[in-house]
């Protein structure tokens, strides 16, 4: 069994007149619900082994955000979660699927996407929650059967689905 954890970057705020939106920080809550989410990944024990990680800012601070609160894994850095779609997500995962658990810290649509397609099966209660959008700092968790470089549409199972106003 494997698990991925799917983690949407935190609140940003709005891109300044001459920043890039790859180069959008965290605002205020952002950093408040990332801090959040690390605590609540400690208390549940959804530690991953590797942390992939979109190379833009926002993603990145979360990532740090986490990182006070809990344990990350080894962490690779790609500039492709910040550009790909869900299917690409999906490859990067299957390249690096090698561990027994594994956390992306992504955006959306892309995360949601993905989360939607391979959860063909989940607790109804996640079920529910993630059928209402993914919001920033969204965490889902995703159980597989066997290992993560095999993962695919609709073969994971939906295990939990926690925002920073659930908890």
């Amino acid at each position: 069994m494997s698990r991925l954890y799917l983690l949407r970057h935190a609140k940003a705020g709005w891109a300044l007149p001459g920043v890039r939106d790859f180069d959008r920080p965290l605002d205020e809550s952002g950093m408040a619900d990332a801090e959040v989410m690390g605590d609540a990944m400690r208390a549940r024990n959804y530690v991953p082994d590797v942390t992939l990680c979109s190379n833009a800012k926002r993603a990145r601070q979360t990532l740090e955000g986490l990182a006070g609160r809990t344990d990350t894994g080894r962490v690779l850095f790609f500039d492709t979660l910040y550009s790909e779609d869900a299917a690409g997500y999906l490859d990067i995962i299957r390249r690096n699927g090698g561990a027994d658990s594994l956390l992306v810290i992504g955006h959306n649509p892309m995360t949601e996407d993905l989360a939607m397609a391979v959860s063909g099966d989940g607790d109804e209660t996640a079920r529910g929650m993630l059928n209402h959008g993914f919001p920033t700092s969204g965490l889902a968790v995703v159980r597989f059967p066997g290992n993560l470089g095999e993962a695919g549409q609709g073969n994971g199972y939906l295990e939990a689905f926690l925002t920073p106003a659930d908890l």
